[in-house]
């Protein structure tokens, strides 16, 4: 589920007979529930704009989803590998790294 760039994930709680869902691209936790999919659409949406609405009440900058901006810890030889290999390409370090993440991901159904 994808609202206002936020995603939620969602499971089904088999012995409540409930689905309920969590935002998982931020560090605030924001969740939802509801008994068909219909009103889970709806709590997501809800929970989101409660969100923003919370942050805008408080003066608070909601979190962005993400920022393009993420460390990465590396072992040292693996760094200076990977370091290497870049230059060999004619690519920075950054540019090598997001083309490996992004010939993982295809292995992954992530949008």
């Amino acid at each position: 589920m994808n609202y206002k760039g936020y995603i939620g994930k969602v499971e089904y709680d088999e012995e409540n007979h409930i689905f309920s869902g969590e935002v998982i691209n931020t560090r605030s936790v924001i969740t939802f529930q509801g008994d068909s999919v219909k009103e889970l659409e709806t709590a997501f949406k809800e929970s989101v704009d409660d969100y923003l609405a919370w942050c805008a009440q408080d003066g608070v900058e909601p979190e962005k989803p993400y920022s393009g901006k993420f460390n990465v810890r590396f072992q040292p030889e693996l760094h200076q590998q990977a370091t290497v290999a870049a230059k060999i390409l004619g690519m920075s370090l950054n540019a090598f790294i997001a083309r490996a993440v992004t010939n993982e991901l295809k292995a992954v159904p992530v949008k």
